[in-house]
């Protein structure tokens, strides 16, 4: 598994560098961890519906992403974990691979005191009833891209101007409101090493 810390950076290139590296995969390409944060971006799933934009800020650019999903918001404090698998040599299948990502959010936020728990109705991981870790994913000849998302230490308002993954009135927190101090850093490398630890 080869993870990559990629910083701050911009939503459309990143997007455009997984779908290329998928597209270039050969069965023995190793798989592929990219951590990142991106600068303020609405996403919409390859099926978001636009009525899920309520009053967005025009300076935030809205990108039509291919993942799974709805709306979501990507900013500074918020990170990332792009997954770059080959699921079929894993031998897991999409639904198994929701439930990976989840459970490594919930892993690392109970190491910091925090209880998190995932729905089945709802992909993601909350705490009290609100939402703090997304899943979003595209499965390309049985390999995978996008990944997911936890929320650190960012300005929440702009989630505000959406239905959050097309949920109209839900919640959004983050370890900075749950008392907890983290850097991006050390939260990247906490969520990598529980993916890397669920898939073994």
């Amino acid at each position: 598994m080869i993870v990559k810390h990629m910083g701050l950076t911009p939503y459309l290139p990143t997007w455009q560098a997984m779908r290329s590296f998928t597209a270039a995969r050969q069965p023995e390409t190793p798989d592929q961890l990219w951590t990142v944060e991106h600068p303020p971006v609405y996403t919409l799933g390859l099926n978001g519906k636009r009525e899920h934009l309520l009053a967005i800020d025009q300076q935030i650019p809205v990108v039509q992403s291919d993942r799974g999903g709805q709306v979501t918001y990507h900013g500074p404090g918020q990170v990332l974990v792009y997954v770059l698998l080959d699921i079929r040599r894993l031998g897991i299948n999409i639904r198994q691979l929701v439930s990976l990502l989840e459970q490594a959010m919930i892993t690392v936020l109970a190491g910091l005191g925090i209880a998190a728990a995932a729905r089945a109705e709802a992909p993601g991981v909350y705490v009290d009833g609100e939402k703090i870790g997304s899943v979003g994913l595209r499965i390309k000849n049985h390999c995978c891209y996008h990944g997911l998302s936890l929320n650190n230490r960012m300005d929440l308002s702009p989630f505000a101007a959406i239905n959050p993954c097309g949920y109209q009135g839900l919640k959004v927190t983050q370890l900075a409101d749950l008392g907890v101090s983290i850097s991006d850093d050390e939260l990247s490398d906490a969520l990598t090493q529980a993916i890397i630890g669920q898939i073994k």
